[in-house]
């Protein structure tokens, strides 16, 4: 293979990539239109217990699919964090799940050397990314209001700041 063909296969895939972000995001934004409910979800904690979408009803969650392989969703854990810990006496949770090829055991070391304080799941079967649009690429981050609505979808990292503003608009609400 030449140089420029090599070149021209790597910009043909890149723009695959691309065009594959674009749909799979405006496929997910119209799924989430408007307010719709959170989907009856029982998540499985690393810990064995279980939590369900139920259980989010009167606090405002941030619900995020992750994978230890992925960059941008280690990048952003620690901003997760800083979120929880600044809004969680305020009624704010987040439950960080973990795609279904994340080895437990990778998923367990990371929860336990980066110290999240909040709760994770593990979507071994894959049934909860379903259930929440198909989620496919990570990071992918819904925010879910007091009442159980999906208020925003995020495909990427978020604009922290922007999330935070939204957050304290949400937690104000009765």
């Amino acid at each position: 293979m030449t140089a420029l063909s090599s070149e021209g296969l790597h910009r043909r895939r890149a723009l695959l990539a691309t065009a594959a972000l674009g749909a799979a995001a405006t496929l997910g934004l119209s799924a989430c239109s408007g307010r719709d409910s959170a989907p009856e979800s029982t998540f499985v904690l690393l810990d064995g217990s279980r939590a369900t979408t139920a259980d989010l009803k009167g606090k405002v969650t941030l619900v995020n699919f992750w994978a230890t392989t992925c960059v941008t969703c280690v990048k952003e854990m620690p901003q997760i964090i800083s979120t929880w810990h600044k809004y969680q006496a305020q009624g704010f949770d987040t439950v960080a799940v973990a795609m279904e090829y994340d080895p437990p055991a990778w998923v367990l070391n990371f929860a336990q050397s980066r110290q999240l304080p909040f709760k994770v799941a593990l979507d071994n079967t894959g049934e909860i990314a379903q259930q929440w649009g198909d989620v496919k690429l990570t990071p992918t981050t819904y925010l879910v209001d007091k009442q159980g609505q999906i208020v925003k979808r995020y495909v990427g990292e978020p604009d922290f700041p922007a999330l935070h503003a939204l957050i304290e608009k949400l937690l104000a609400k009765a």
